[in-house]
């Protein structure tokens, strides 16, 4: 296996995380040429910066400049060369290490024998933290209490210290000033005496405002060898934070990463913090099925996205917009939106332990609202109940079950999605049309589109949370998605009301095939509640019954026609979630004259890309093989677009892209998105490894390699590797060999 950390190395790019609840991702850093970590970082969903720097002093206390002169990033560290003034050069290793150490760590050399002193410092917001809490035990420790965007506080415990030992120390309150990572604009800068900080705390004066202020000191004395040093910030919740949330006993909350985490290395094993978290992310990425390919960009984006997905992730589940975190094995997100969740299970389904991809999907109904909904996000200490999102939760299901079936994970979720299937069909379709509801904008997380302007076109005046009333396409797939699932769960369960879903899952279809498909158009179009009629607006969504056996024979030629028409879908980067010849379509994340951050109007995003692929896919194997081509042509272009100007160096995944120029959203600020699936599109359909109630299909489709190799895989219990030749591919299933064609399936047993 090729070393995958250097595959993915480059030197425009800084997140950093073990798959716990903190993580270093600032959306628009500052600092980064600044040692440390400056910008800032996450705790939980929770912001705290800046967390530390680290200056170079001459035995006078004089700074030393730190000029970087390169900078280098792994998932694993961030390694950032400086020249120290015209005395030394030096090398920093910056990572994250599990428990909630951010660590700093230091290889100097002289250019001649020389001693000098390296501090770190911290400047916190002083009138959220609680003075008394200032100490010194090996480490300045202080606690803090940080708010998240919905106001609700979080007490967080920090702890500056120096690894082997620090020198001296101190801590000062003082009046606020630019909170740059200056060694000027410290209290320190003036107290420097006998090479050493005064080793007190300060923390008096007329009042609280302010900043705190505290520093660490390690010296080193250079002589023909190198010098070492490393600096460590560990913060977490403080002791019983965890235990608030939810209202859940102290029985069901862990121990705080602040309680439970390791001591620090001690300065005779430096730089052991970097080797060790160039170890835990190898074995992490030796663990997950292996994937090599004739195709540079499909092969990059493969390992690309374990990193993504790994960074995200945690015991028993995955975040999915940027910063996880867990208690008592359940997984819980910084920006937990329902509807991604079934993205993070796709992905995960194929890891060989299915408890991180059942707990994506637990996260959500372990904490199911009284009258079965579902909350739209769900935060490490409470829930927000006020956003509800559609989200495909029976295709997520059947598909982690599809790889790892497992009767008591099907008992167990078969009562909270049948109560969440009620409360779908009691709240979303009162006049039993078989066709769901969206209420407002936030049902779908899609804004500015002409989807809604259909039925109000008033509604981006006044707001897009307004009571909108669409019956729209997406919602209404996935409602017959998880009827289908659980008439399915139904029957292994022994449930006794399993012939209601299948009579709910009729009705829907009828309603779909009838109410919902528009001829002229050759589309399926949302329904307006109010008069009965199809709106006729043209989005991505409008292609996801495709996803199931809602669209028949008879729709697929109109799939042919409209989705691969480049004037309207098939752009150079597929698919714009509006048809180019929408009248308010734009490429370029404009809004009737005005850029906006999450435009739906025209621009690719691959949450969407992923549902349209896996549809069209669909549609290729059931009704219309002539489309293998094309899905495997979109799969390849869809890839493509997630690399900066098709440099196979610098993969992303941001929010959305242009659909002329491939360009990503930077301007958001936001990379390694995860509302989408891509790994699952290259296991199922470059691979072809599709697991199935009955067993498992191994069936490529035609993307032209010359190689590609799935290895390190388990589905259904049996060890699988699948190796494709040009137009020929094998099957070695356990002990047994099978070989074919590429365009035959091969069944496997399973």
């Amino acid at each position: 296996m090729r070393d995958v950390l250097e595959l993915l190395a480059r030197d425009d790019k800084w997140y950093l995380g073990t798959g716990e609840a903190t993580i270093f991702a600032p959306q628009f850093p500052q600092w980064l040429d600044a040692p440390g970590f400056w910008d800032g970082a996450q705790v939980y969903q929770y912001e705290l910066a800046p967390l530390f720097t680290v200056a170079a002093l001459d035995q006078r206390g004089h700074e030393l400049p730190l000029r970087p002169t390169r900078r280098r990033w792994t998932p694993a560290e961030l390694t950032v060369e400086y020249q120290v003034g015209d005395v030394a050069t030096a090398t920093e290793t910056r990572t994250v290490q599990p428990g909630g150490i951010f660590v700093s760590e230091w290889r100097v050399r002289a250019v001649r024998p020389t001693r000098l002193h390296l501090v770190a410092f911290t400047a916190q917001d002083a009138p959220s933290i609680d003075l008394g809490s200032v100490t010194w035990d090996g480490a300045v420790a202080f606690e803090r209490t940080l708010r998240d965007r919905a106001g609700v506080p979080m007490r967080v415990r920090a702890e500056l210290t120096c690894a082997g030992g620090a020198a001296s120390w101190a801590a000062y309150l003082s009046e606020r000033s630019a909170p740059h990572p200056r060694w000027g604009f410290t209290p320190f800068a003036e107290r420097w005496v006998a090479e050493a900080l005064p080793r007190e705390i300060v923390v008096g004066g007329i009042n609280q405002e302010g900043l705190l202020y505290a520093a660490v000191h390690y010296p080193l004395a250079l002589g023909t060898e190198h010098g070492a040093a490393a600096f460590a910030l560990r913060v977490g919740p403080a002791a019983g934070e965890l235990r608030r949330w939810a209202g859940a006993p102290p029985s069901q909350a862990r121990p705080s990463p602040t309680e439970a985490a390791p001591p620090l290395s001690s300065g005779r094993h430096l730089p052991a913090l970097g080797r060790a978290s160039r170890r835990r992310w190898h074995e992490f990425l030796a663990g997950v099925p292996h994937f090599r390919c004739s195709d540079p960009y499909l092969e990059t984006y493969y390992w690309y996205r374990w990193y993504g997905l790994r960074l995200h992730s945690v015991e028993g589940g995955v975040g999915n917009c940027r910063h996880p975190s867990v208690c008592e094995g359940v997984a819980f997100f910084h920006e937990p939106i329902a509807y991604s969740a079934p993205c993070h299970a796709r992905e995960l389904r194929w890891l060989p332990d299915p408890e991180q991809a059942r707990g994506v999907i637990r996260t959500f109904f372990d904490h199911q609202k009284d009258d079965g909904g579902l909350h739209g996000r769900v935060y490490v200490n409470h829930l927000q109940g006020t956003d509800f999102y559609h989200a495909n939760w029976g295709d997520a299901v059947l598909a982690v079950d599809a790889v790892h079936p497992d009767n008591g994970f099907a008992a167990e979720l078969y009562p909270k999605l049948a109560r969440y299937a009620d409360w779908l069909v009691r709240t979303r379709d009162p006049d039993a049309s078989g066709m769901f509801d969206v209420i407002d904008q936030y049902e779908t997380g899609q804004e500015y589109m002409s989807r809604y302007q259909a039925v109000d076109a008033d509604a981006d005046r006044y707001g897009w949370e307004n009571r909108i009333r669409l019956k729209g396409v997406d919602v209404t797939v996935y409602a017959y998605a998880l009827f289908r699932a659980l008439d399915r769960l139904a029957g292994r369960t022994g449930a006794p009301d399993g012939g209601r879903w299948c009579g709910l899952a009729e009705r829907t279809a009828r309603a779909v095939r009838e109410d919902m498909w528009e001829p002229a158009t050759g589309m399926f179009a949302d329904v307006d509640p109010w008069t009965g009629r199809r709106t006729g607006a043209k989005a991505a969504v409008c292609f996801y019954p495709y996803l199931t056996d809602l669209a028949t024979a008879e729709h697929a030629a109109a799939l042919e026609r409209t989705l691969l028409d480049p004037a309207q879908f098939w752009t150079p980067y597929p698919v714009p979630s509006s048809s180019v010849d929408d009248p308010l379509f734009d490429a370029f994340g404009h809004w009737k004259g005005k850029r906006h951050v999450c435009p739906w109007n025209g621009r690719v995003w691959p949450m969407a890309n992923s549902h349209v692929a896996e549809a069209l896919a669909n549609a290729a194997l059931t009704h219309a093989p002539r489309l293998r081509e094309a899905t495997a042509g979109f799969i390849s272009r869809f890839v493509r677009m997630m690399f900066h100007d098709g440099d196979l160096q610098r993969p992303n995944c941001y929010e959305h892209y242009n659909p002329l120029t491939g360009q990503a959203s930077t301007y958001r600020g936001v990379d390694d998105y995860q509302h989408s699936w891509v790994n699952d599109l290259l296991i199922q359909y470059v691979a072809g490894v599709r697991p199935h109630a009955g067993g498992i299909t191994v069936d490529p489709f035609p993307f032209g390699l010359e190689h590609a190799e799935l290895s390190n895989l388990r589905v259904r219990g049996v060890p699988l590797t699948v190796r494709v030749d040009g137009g020929r591919f094998t099957v070695t299933a356990g002990r047994t060999r099978h070989e074919g064609a590429v365009g035959t399936p091969i069944e496997v047993e399973g």
